[in-house]
């Protein structure tokens, strides 16, 4: 087996020749940004080999209207070389960077092994205290009988806040070279405006996913479905509104002084509840269309992570709603402990794990609007007059 580092070089090498090659035809230059952008360079480095795979949404648009895709001896798979070299990406500007590693392995046994740890660390601590399967009672019933608030924020303070600066450096290293093109002309403040509103709406529109006509991605054949932009969708917005959620509850602790319990017509409550239902909704079809995908659309050693990453979610979105389920019954400790392993795990995983590809993705979507605002870097064909 090749060392890791032989392995990168490989797989960044092999995106370069394919690039090279789409560089010649052209036919898919309308189907996503990735394409518009490659026509904007004669050679692919290693910092724009990086840009273009995290700039490529594994549609399988090109894939399928490709005459140089396998069993062609081109051998052109475009979504499968650059998946391949986004999770390398990921690896390569983790921080800390030994934990890096973590890409490599971050697979479904491993999220599930963890939130089985937390989950029984927390159980055998109410255990300790005689309160796994003590009742509680809806009016002081608040999560807060079970595990102290103080307790709760000195768990899950520091987890997060350590993921929010490890992710933060990373992305920040990532669009560090990006941004090193010496070719590139300084863009007016007005510029930048119009790139970060642009980018910003690609990706919560997930514009890319539509498979470059509109008509979504292919998935386990030619037919084209616009159900992996849907359940991302789902996934995604499901997320914005549990962290709603929970934002608005610590305003209100904090800011206000109102403890929970919240009642089921309070905003938390709400936002929680539509949140979960759209986690779990969007991971069951996620991991669905995971396990059922064309093997030739992706990269098989991103499936653990991919998958582990699903998992990770819909455990946070079942055990949330399995909370209010379970609010005035004896089940409740458990549950609350199998919600706090996921949550935690979740955190803990974050900057290492799939979650970060989504930062990922918005630093190349922006570099992308900026890239497109200003002049062409090279003319690779001129028309005869």
């Amino acid at each position: 087996m090749l060392p890791l580092e032989a392995l990168v070089r490989e797989a960044e090498a092999e995106v370069a020749r394919q690039m090279e090659i789409c560089n010649a035809c052209r036919y898919c230059e309308g189907y996503c940004a990735v394409f518009p952008a490659m026509t904007r360079r004669l050679e692919f480095p290693k910092a724009d080999i990086h840009y273009l795979a995290n700039l490529c949404h594994n549609c399988g648009a090109c894939l399928h209207s490709c005459q140089y895709a396998p069993p062609n001896p081109f051998g052109v798979n475009v979504p499968q070389a650059m998946a391949r070299v986004r999770r390398m990406t990921y690896a390569e500007y983790a921080w800390p960077a030994p934990l890096g590693g973590l890409y490599q392995r971050n697979g479904l046994m491993l999220a599930l092994a963890l939130v089985a740890a937390l989950t029984v660390f927390l159980a055998i601590g109410l255990q300790t205290q005689g309160t796994l399967w003590k009742p509680i009672a809806l009016e002081a019933g608040s999560f807060y009988a079970i595990f102290p608030h103080n307790l709760m924020v000195s768990l899950f303070a520091p987890v997060f806040l350590f993921a929010c600066l490890a992710l933060g450096i990373g992305v920040a290293r990532f669009w560090t070279d990006l941004d090193t093109d010496p070719s590139k002309v300084e863009s007016p403040r007005e510029t930048i405006h119009e790139a970060i509103q642009e980018a910003s709406l690609n990706a919560l529109k997930l514009k890319y996913l539509d498979g470059g006509h509109g008509e979504g991605c292919n998935e386990a054949d030619d037919r084209f479905t616009h159900a992996r932009r849907h359940f991302h969708h789902a996934t995604f917005y499901g997320f914005v509104l549990c962290f709603a959620s929970t934002s608005v509850a610590t305003l209100y602790h904090y800011g206000l002084g109102w403890s929970a319990p919240y009642d089921w017509i309070s905003l938390p409550k709400i936002l929680g509840t539509l949140g979960g239902i759209g986690l779990v909704i969007g991971t069951i079809g996620l991991g669905w269309l995971n396990l059922n995908r064309d093997p030739q659309h992706g990269d098989a050693d991103n499936a653990p992570m991919d998958r582990g990453f699903i998992a990770l979610l819909f455990l946070v979105g079942s055990s949330g709603l399995g909370l209010a389920v379970l609010r005035e019954s004896a089940s409740l400790p458990l549950m609350l402990c199998l919600h706090l392993g996921a949550v935690m795990a979740f955190f803990a995983t974050m900057p290492y794990g799939k979650f970060a590809h989504g930062f990922y993705r918005c630093a190349a979507l922006l570099k992308w609007s900026i890239e497109r605002r200003q002049p062409t870097r090279c003319l690779l064909y001129t028309s005869p007059s």
